[in-house]
C-alpha cells in the first residue's frame, strides 16, 4: 500500500487542489446551506450519511465514474482520478426543464434532490420538480455468484417518475455522455458512429488511434476500445450525436434533439467534440408511474498484457461480443434487477446484524469501489484471473499487500474470485523468473503484468517486502481452503507455499529492517505486527499440512507457531498494551493481523491479548478514527475494520468504526473513499478509489454461519488455471547499451527541423551532441546511465545496419516515461508511462515495412514528467516458446 517513497505516482498536493477547485463552488453553497437542508447537508446529524464521492459506474479501473458532490447536479461527474467524465441528465415536465445530473447547462435550474441511497449494486437518487417525483437509479450487476455477469462492463440507468400533485404530466428525459470517456487526455482524436444493433438504439465512440494496451500507469484513463450508449428500441428512444451546447439547448428549449448528426470527425475532444445524447418521452398519469431506461457500456477489446499474452475480459471467454452482451442485458433487465435488489437486501441485513447501521452504510459504499479497482479476465484455459490496480499509490498490478486487505470481500462472497487474485502471484513466484526465497510483491504496472516493478523488482532483494508477502499469500490461501473445505487448491501450489513458510520460520519471529504493507511509514526493524503475521501464517500453514495428511510437517509448524506466540507476548509486552517494535518501549500499533487467529480458528494467542489491545485502542483513538500507530495521526481505513474485529465483540467493533463513519461524512476531500487519512481533521493523506476497502467485510467472516451461507451460494468455476505463459526467446539484432554503450546523437531542445526523425536528417549539421546510451538520471530503476539527461524532453537518433529482416523482429526499449519511436521516418511505436526494465513491443506495420537490408535510421522522442527518467532502445528477434 504504497506511498511515493519509490517514485509512486500519487497526485501532488497541487493536483488535488486543482480537483477540489472544480467543486469549490459546490462546497461554498453547501456551507451556506449547512443548516437549511438537514436531510442532505447537516453534518451534525448522526443519522445522515454523505459519501465523499458517489459511485455511478464502477466496473473496472478504466470504466469508473463518480459524482463528487452532495447533489448529483452539484458538479461534473468524473473518473476516479478526478478527470471530468461528464454525464448529463435533464427532465422536462410540462414544458419546463430541470437539471438532474451534472453541472451543465448552468442556466437550467436543478430539480430538488430529496434523497440519495447507495446500495451494494445500486445508487438511487430521488428528485422532485414540477409536481412529479423522479427516481434515477444506476444499477450494476456486480453479483459475486455470477462471475460472467459481474465481469460485464454494463451499467443500467433507469428513470422512474410518479405524480405527487394528483395531476397528469408530459415528461421527457434527456441523457448525454461526453467523448471524454474514451480518451486519456482531451487533446486526443475521437470518432463516433451509430452502429446497427437489431433490438437496440446504439451510439458508439472511441479514439482514432486505438493503441490497444499501449498505455500503462497510475493516473491513466483508457484510450482504446469503445464506449457505448444503448437503449432498447421498445423504450422508444431518440438519439443523436451533436455538439454539447447545441444538444442540451435544443432539449432545454424545445424538448427535442438536433435533427442531424455531427459528422466532422476525427476531432480532438477539446475542440468542441460532440456528445452522445438520448431522449425519451412519456405521459405520466395521475396515480401511475412512467419509466425509461438505457445502458452505458465499455468494450476494452483487450484488457491486460499477461507475461506477453493479451488477455480479454472474462465475459468474452465464450466468444461473446459487446452486441451480444448488450442484447442479453436488455432482454434480462427485470430478472437482473430483481437479483440485484435481493442480493443488496440480504447482504445489508447481514451487515446490520454484525455491526449496525454504520457498518451497512460503509460496506455498501465500499462494495462497488473495491470491485471497480479490479479487472476480471480469462486465462488461456478460460479460467478467471482477477487483477487489482493500485489507484493513486503507484499503479502496480496484482499487488499482494493490496489484494490482501481487499480479499475478505471475495473470500466471503465467492472464493473463486479470491483464488483468481492469488493465482498470478503463485504462478509467478514458482516460475524461473522469480529468483528469491520470498513471495513477489506485484506482477507489473497496470495493465501490463510483465513482472514485478516495485522495489528491486526481479533484480535485487532491495526494498522488497519478504515477510509481508510470504505471510499474506499463506494466510489468503489458508482462508480460501477454509472457506471451501477443500485443500486441493493449496496442494497445487504446495511447493512454493512450503518455501515461503520455511522463510517465515527462519525470518518471521523478529523481522529484520524491512518494509511492510504500510510502506509509507518507511522501513522498520523488529515490527511487532509483522511478526504476528508471520506467526499466524505458520499456524495456518500447519493446518493445511494437516489437511493434506502431512502430520509431521503440521506438528512441526504448529509447535513453532505456538512457541513464537509465547515469545511474542514476552517481547512485545509494554504493560497495558503491546509495542510497535520489540525494541521500542512506549510505542503502540494496530495489531490488525491478529484477526486471523479468530477467523482461521488458530487459537495461538489468549483472548487477553486482543482484549488488552482493544481497551488501549479505545483510549487513544481520535475524532475520526484510530491512528495506525504512535508515529503519526494518520490511519488506514481498512485496518481499522480488521482491528475492530480482533475480539469478536459487536460493541468493540461499533466503537472503533463509528469514527470512520464520521470521517466519511465530514472529510473535505470529495474523492472516492480514501483508505489513508488524518484522524484529527478528516483530510485525505493519500490514495483513493482503491480495492483495499473490500477489507471492511472481514467482520462477516467471523460468523461461520454467514460465511458458509455465502460460499455455498457462490458460483464456482470448473477447470484448472493455466500456467504462467512461457517467456519468449529474445535474440538481440540491434543491441541496446547494457553490455556495451551504443552511440546516438541527441538534443534536449525541441528540433527546429521538423524532419528530425527521417533518414535524410543530418544531426551533425543541426548541431546535435553525440553520446552513449542510456540517457537518464542515476537512481532510475535498472538504468545504466552513460549520458546524463535531466530535462523534460530528449530527442535521439542513430543509424543501424541489418543483414536481413526477421519476421519476429520487435522493438526493445527501456523508457521512462512516454516515448515515440520512428524507424526510417515511420512511426514504429507510441509508448506511455514507464518501464523499469527493457520490454519488447510489436513494430507498427508501416514502420516494419520501411525496414531494409543495409543502413536504417531509428529516432526517438522521450518525455519526462516526474520521478526517474531514462531512454535506450534497440531491436530484437522475439521467438515465442511452446
Amino acid at each position: 500500500m504504497h506511498s511515493n517513497i519509490f517514485e509512486a505516482v500519487i497526485p501532488a498536493k497541487s493536483e488535488r487542489k486543482s480537483f477540489f477547485k472544480r467543486v469549490s463552488g459546490v462546497l461554498t453553497v453547501l456551507l451556506i446551506a449547512f443548516t437549511a437542508n438537514a436531510s442532505l447537508a447537516n453534518k451534525s446529524n448522526e443519522s445522515s450519511f454523505r459519501p465523499p464521492s458517489v459511485p455511478l459506474i464502477a466496473c473496472d479501473p478504466y470504466f469508473s465514474i463518480w459524482s463528487p458532490a452532495d447533489e448529483l447536479y452539484g458538479s461534473a461527474t468524473c473518473h476516479w482520478t478526478g478527470t471530468d467524465h461528464p454525464l448529463v441528465s435533464m427532465v422536462r415536465i410540462d414544458g419546463k426543464t430541470y437539471r438532474l445530473m451534472g453541472n451543465q447547462p448552468e442556466a437550467i435550474d436543478p430539480a430538488k434532490q430529496i434523497s440519495l441511497d447507495v446500495y451494494p449494486t445500486r445508487t438511487v437518487y430521488t428528485f422532485q420538480a414540477g409536481g412529479a417525483e423522479i427516481q434515477l437509479e444506476f444499477m450494476q450487476a456486480a453479483l459475486p455468484d455470477d462471475i460472467d455477469l459481474l465481469s460485464q462492463p454494463v451499467v443500467w440507468l433507469e428513470w422512474e417518475a410518479k405524480s405527487v400533485d394528483g395531476k397528469s404530466h408530459d415528461i421527457s428525459v434527456y441523457m448525454d455522455a461526453g467523448m471524454d470517456l474514451a480518451v486519456h487526455q482531451n487533446n486526443q482524436y475521437v470518432e463516433w458512429s451509430k452502429p446497427d444493433f437489431d433490438s437496440l438504439n446504439v451510439l458508439k465512440t472511441g479514439t482514432q488511434s486505438q493503441n490497444v494496451l499501449a498505455r500503462k500507469g497510475d493516473n491513466v484513463r483508457i484510450d482504446w476500445g469503445y464506449f457505448y450508449m444503448a437503449a432498447p428500441k421498445g423504450q422508444n428512444p431518440q438519439s443523436q450525436i451533436s455538439k454539447a451546447h447545441k444538444s442540451r439547448a435544443y432539449f432545454a428549449a424545445r424538448g427535442d434533439l438536433p435533427g442531424s448528426m455531427d459528422k466532422d470527425m476525427p476531432r480532438r475532444v477539446e475542440e468542441d467534440a460532440p456528445v452522445m445524447a438520448y431522449k425519451f418521452d412519456r405521459k405520466l398519469k395521475s396515480g401511475q408511474s412512467a419509466s425509461c431506461r438505457m445502458m452505458l457500456a465499455y468494450d476494452d477489446i483487450k484488457s491486460v498484457l499477461y507475461f506477453g499474452d493479451e488477455l480479454e475480459a472474462y465475459w468474452k471467454k465464450d466468444g461473446k461480443t459487446i452486441e451480444d452482451v448488450l442484447a442479453r442485458a436488455a432482454e434480462n433487465f427485470n430478472q437482473v434487477k430483481k437479483r440485484c435488489k435481493s442480493f443488496d437486501k440480504e447482504l445489508m441485513q447481514d451487515l446490520k446484524k454484525a455491526g449496525g447501521d454504520d457498518y451497512v452504510k460503509i460496506a455498501s459504499l465500499a462494495y462497488r469501489q473495491a470491485f471497480s479497482a479490479n479487472k476480471v479476465v480469462a486465462d488461456e484455459n478460460g479460467m478467471p484471473l482477477m487483477f487489482s490496480k493500485e489507484n493513486f499509490s503507484n499503479g502496480c498490478m496484482g499487488t499482494v499487500d493490496v489484494f490482501y486487505p481487499f480479499a475478505p470481500q471475495v473470500l466471503l462472497l465467492n472464493p473463486t474470485l479470491a483464488k483468481a487474485s492469488f493465482v498470478p502471484i503463485l504462478e509467478y513466484g514458482r516460475s524461473d523468473r522469480w529468483k528469491f526465497p520470498f513471495a513477489p510483491h506485484d506482477v507489473g504496472t497496470y495493465p501490463h503484468a510483465m513482472g514485478q516493478v516495485y522495489g528491486g523488482g526481479e533484480r535485487s532483494a532491495e526494498n522488497q517486502m519478504p515477510v509481508e508477502e510470504c505471510g499474506n499469500m499463506i494466510l489468503l490461501t489458508a482462508a480460501a481452503v477454509k472457506a471451501e473445505g477443500d485443500v486441493e487448491f493449496a496442494r497445487k501450489y504446495w511447493d512454493i507455499l512450503s518455501s515461503w513458510a520455511e522463510y517465515l520460520k527462519s525470518k518471521g519471529l523478529d523481522p529484520e529492517n524491512q518494509l511492510c504493507t504500510d510502506d509509507f511509514a518507511g522501513h522498520l526493524a523488529h515490527n511487532v505486527n509483522l511478526s504476528m503475521k508471520a506467526i499466524v501464517s505458520l499456524a495456518a500453514y500447519a493446518d493445511m499440512a494437516d489437511m493434506m495428511g502431512e502430520k509431521a510437517r503440521a506438528s512441526l509448524y504448529r509447535r513453532t507457531a505456538q512457541k513464537y506466540a509465547k515469545q511474542w507476548m514476552e517481547m512485545a509486552d509494554d504493560g497495558d498494551h503491546y509495542r510497535l517494535a520489540f525494541d521500542k518501549p512506549g510505542t503502540w500499533s494496530q495489531k490488525y493481523n491478529l484477526v486471523w487467529d479468530r477467523i482461521l480458528d488458530l487459537n495461538l494467542f489468549p483472548d487477553s491479548v486482543a482484549r488488552t489491545e482493544m481497551e488501549y485502542y479505545k483510549n487513544v483513538q481520535n475524532k475520526y478514527g484510530l491512528p495506525l500507530d504512535n508515529r503519526s495521526k494518520y490511519t488506514k481505513l481498512d485496518w481499522i475494520f480488521w482491528t475492530a474485529s480482533i475480539t469478536g465483540s459487536k460493541k468493540d467493533f461499533k466503537d472503533l468504526i463509528a469514527p470512520v463513519r464520521k470521517f466519511i461524512n465530514e472529510t473535505p476531500d470529495r474523492v472516492p473513499m480514501t483508505d489513508w487519512y488524518w484522524t484529527h481533521n478528516a483530510e485525505q493523506r493519500g490514495f483513493q478509489a482503491r480495492p483495499v476497502v473490500g477489507g471492511v467485510f472481514i467482520k462477516l467472516m467471523d460468523n461461520k454461519k454467514v460465511w458458509n451461507k455465502w460460499v455455498e451460494n457462490a458460483g464456482s468455476v470448473a477447470g484448472q488455471w493455466a500456467p504462467l505463459p512461457k517467456p519468449p526467446k529474445i535474440e538481440p539484432v540491434v543491441e541496446m547499451s547494457y553490455d556495451e554503450p551504443k552511440m546516438w546523437y541527441y538534443t534536449f531542445d525541441k528540433p527546429a527541423n521538423e524532419n528530425w526523425y527521417k533518414p535524410s536528417f543530418d544531426p551533425i549539421e543541426e548541431g546535435w551532441s553525440r553520446g552513449a546510451a542510456g540517457f537518464g538520471t542515476s537512481g532510475t530503476p535498472s538504468a545504466e546511465v552513460n549520458t546524463v539527461w535531466e530535462t523534460p524532453n530528449i530527442w535521439i537518433t542513430r543509424k543501424f545496419h541489418l543483414d536481413d529482416i526477421p519476421e519476429e523482429l520487435e522493438l526493445m526499449i527501456h523508457h521512462d516515461e512516454d516515448a515515440t519511436v520512428y524507424i526510417n521516418g515511420k512511426m514504429a511505436a507510441k509508448l506511455y508511462g514507464y518501464t523499469s526494465s527493457p520490454g519488447h513491443y510489436k513494430i507498427k506495420e508501416e514502420a516494419f515495412d520501411a525496414l531494409k537490408q543495409g543502413k536504417n535510421t531509428m529516432a526517438i522522442h522521450c518525455r519526462q514528467t516526474t520521478g526517474g527518467q531514462y531512454i535506450d532502445a534497440g531491436l530484437a528477434q522475439v521467438i515465442e516458446q511452446d
